[in-house]
This record gives C-alpha cells, sequence and structure tokens, in this order.
C-alpha cells in the first residue's frame, strides 16, 4: 500500500460557471488550500467543469471561469506538490464511471434529487403541462457524475454545504448498490462534512454574497473597482457618532472575515464609538487592499501565462489519471468488460 492510500483522502469540486470573489474565498478557498498543506491528508480538488455544461452554455464563459478559478487557487498558494489539482474534463475514466454507475442506479433516487424536484415545481407553479419542460438530462443525472467524481478516487470526506449533503448520501448509495451486484468491496463510502464553522459573507446588498443575487466583490477586482464596490456596500442611516452594531453590519462581517482577532476586536471598538460609514468603508477598503495585493499580483501574472496554468493541470491529470487508469480496468473485469487475453 502507497503512503498516498495510507492518508485520508479528501475531495473537492468548483464549478466553473463564474468568477471567484470575497464570499468563495472566506467559505471554501481559503480552508481548502489550508487544507493542501496537510501533510497527513491527500487533497483532491478538481475543476468542474463538465458540471459546468449542466447550467452555461456560453463557451467563453466556461472558458474564462476555467481559467480564473485556476490561476486563483494558485495565487492564493495552493500547494500542487501535495494536493492533486486536474480538470474533470481531463480525466476520460470520469465519464466511463458515470455511465457505469448509471446502469446501477435506481432512476427513482434521482427522481428525489433536489436540483430535479425544484425544477419540476417550478414547472407546476408555473402551470406547464410537461412538468419536465427545459430540464436536461444533465440536471437530472449530475448526481451520478459527482458520485463519479468523488467514488474515482475513494474519497473518504467531501467537504460540502448543507444542500449537498443529500448527493453524498446518494453517492454512498450508488456505491453499495455496485459493491453488492459486483460482489466486491471496490468503493469506498464517502462521508459528508459540513464544517458549521464556515463564514456565509453577506454581498453588497446585505444578502448572501452569490453571482445569483449579483451582488458580489470579485476577489481580484481592480484597486479602484475594488474600492468603488466597498463604497457600495449597504449600510444604514446611523450618523457619525452614533454607536453602531457591528454584528448586523455586512462591512464589519467582510473586514474580520480577514482581519485578525486583535484588528477585529479594535474595530468593535470604533464601532461602538461611533465611526461614520465613509471612515469605516475607507478602512475597509484600505485593508482588502493591502491583503489581496500580493495575490493579486500573482493572479495577473498568471493570467498572462495560460501555458503555466495548463502545465499545472495536466500535471495533476496525470496524477490523477495514475490511479484512474488502472481502478478503471479493475472496474471494467468487475462488470464484463476486461480484456480476453
Amino acid at each position: 500500500m502507497s503512503a498516498a492510500s495510507e492518508k485520508t483522502r479528501v475531495l473537492t469540486g468548483i464549478t466553473t460557471t463564474g468568477t471567484p470573489h470575497l464570499g468563495n474565498y472566506v467559505g471554501a478557498i481559503k480552508p481548502a488550500i489550508e487544507a493542501s498543506q496537510d501533510p497527513n491528508v491527500q487533497s483532491y480538488y478538481f475543476l468542474a467543469d463538465l458540471h459546468a455544461l449542466i447550467k452555461c452554455q456560453d463557451p467563453r464563459r466556461v472558458q474564462e471561469s476555467r481559467l480564473e478559478i485556476a490561476a486563483t487557487w494558485l495565487a492564493l498558494g495552493l500547494d500542487t506538490d501535495n494536493a492533486i489539482f486536474y480538470q474533470q474534463s481531463d480525466i476520460p475514466e470520469i465519464p466511463e464511471l458515470t455511465w457505469m454507475l448509471s446502469c446501477v442506479c435506481a432512476k427513482g433516487l434521482m427522481n428525489r434529487a433536489h436540483a430535479y424536484k425544484a425544477a419540476v415545481a417550478e414547472n407546476e407553479a408555473a402551470e406547464n403541462q410537461d412538468p419536465d419542460k427545459g430540464i436536461t438530462m444533465g440536471l437530472f443525472g449530475y448526481p451520478v457524475l459527482m458520485a463519479a467524481d468523488i467514488l474515482m478516487f475513494n474519497a473518504n470526506r467531501v467537504p460540502v454545504g448543507r444542500d449537498q449533503i443529500q448527493h453524498i448520501e446518494m453517492a454512498r448509495d450508488i456505491a453499495g448498490r455496485f459493491n453488492h451486484l459486483y460482489k466486491g468491496q471496490y468503493f469506498t463510502l464517502p462521508e459528508a462534512v459540513v464544517d458549521e464553522k464556515v463564514e456565509v459573507l453577506g454581498g453588497l446588498d446585505g444578502r448572501k454574497m452569490s453571482k445569483s443575487y449579483n451582488n458580489t466583490i470579485p476577489l481580484f477586482v481592480a484597486e479602484k473597482k475594488l474600492q468603488k464596490l466597498v463604497r457600495k456596500i449597504k449600510t444604514n442611516s446611523l450618523e457619525p457618532g452614533e454607536p453602531k452594531d457591528p454584528d448586523s453590519c455586512t462591512l464589519f462581517q467582510i473586514y474580520s472575515a480577514f482581519a485578525t482577532a486583535e484588528e477585529t476586536a479594535a474595530m468593535r471598538v470604533e464601532y461602538a464609538n461611533g465611526i461614520g460609514w465613509g471612515d469605516a468603508k475607507n478602512q475597509v477598503f484600505d485593508y482588502l487592499n493591502a491583503h489581496l495585493r500580493e495575490p493579486r499580483e500573482r493572479y495577473q501574472a498568471l493570467m498572462e501565462d495560460p501555458g503555466h496554468i495548463e502545465a499545472v493541470l495536466k500535471k495533476g491529470a496525470d496524477r490523477a489519471r495514475a490511479e484512474a487508469a488502472p481502478f478503471m480496468d479493475r472496474l471494467r473485469e468487475a462488470a464484463g468488460l476486461g480484456r480476453f487475453v
């Protein structure tokens, strides 16, 4: 058994349909990069570009997002010597495994998937005669693709938000069914990991920062644009000199997500003393700008050198396929698709 196989395996996918923003960094990227440096963990991080095609048919946006996300993770210090960093579409064994898993997955299981049920409910609310109007097989079957992503590398743990727990349970069901049908322990049953401490940042309008709400602050936006966006963050009408509540303030929440405990405590005092919103926004901009300056420069250099990014991803794909290819040989043999000689 190799040293890598003895480590806890943790897998995370990043859908390539958007530009990384501050909320992505705090909620997912920062903790994942810290985990990538743990020598006791074998981390798998991949650009989920096949998943992206489910909801985005704009080739330019998918292409741009793939480059932006890869550059972001590398600029922020992803340890690609320890972690395996690859593009989903560079691993042809994954769609092959998706088909094999589809052939043991009950349709009824997919009928219960949250995303599919939500799309059907939307059609019914609109009184469409066809409850499946506009629903593709990609949307319907994507929990199977997600299961293949996880099971291909026999991940022990998959960090997810609460809305994704169902998909990990589905992956376990599908893995158990395959193991039972083909009489072997081919797949490890993965566990969902939900970190309740992961912070959800508010956006410009006070709602959760999300590209769906168009209220995000891109992580590596230019300095002047960053200043403009920070100034747009929604605040209340309290005047300078009036005490303000930091715990209900998006501006304070964004600051504290990046600042040290001591800096956050000092800002709390300023809120209690009635700091003006203009001064508060200037302080938050100055702090964010200084914090992001070096990674922003690395990001820009990477964006101007896509060949380097491609080489890093190819190296990661080679490492991933070194595991995936022999494993698929074993699975083909189990299903009766092995070589004759």
